[in-house]
């Protein structure tokens, strides 16, 4: 049985989005996919590597949204 592909390794690489669609205040980043809006407009001109780059990051986005303030 084989180990499923991680999205972020796909060709062509998927979206992270997750239709959570709001821009964070304190980090600017979407509440559901953790991209800035930077990166969510450019995502369609980007190529693999530049989505690869991008996925890399979200899973720090998450752990450092999901700590409580303080």
């Amino acid at each position: 049985m084989s180990t499923p592909v991680p999205a972020w390794l796909a060709s062509p690489v998927p979206s992270p989005c997750t239709s959570v669609c709001r821009i964070g205040a304190a980090t600017g980043w979407c509440e559901g996919c953790q991209r800035s809006l930077e990166e969510i407009a450019a995502w369609s001109t980007m190529d693999d590597e530049a989505k690869r780059r991008v996925w890399r990051l979200l899973p720090a986005r998450r752990l450092q949204t999901a700590r409580p303030a303080g």
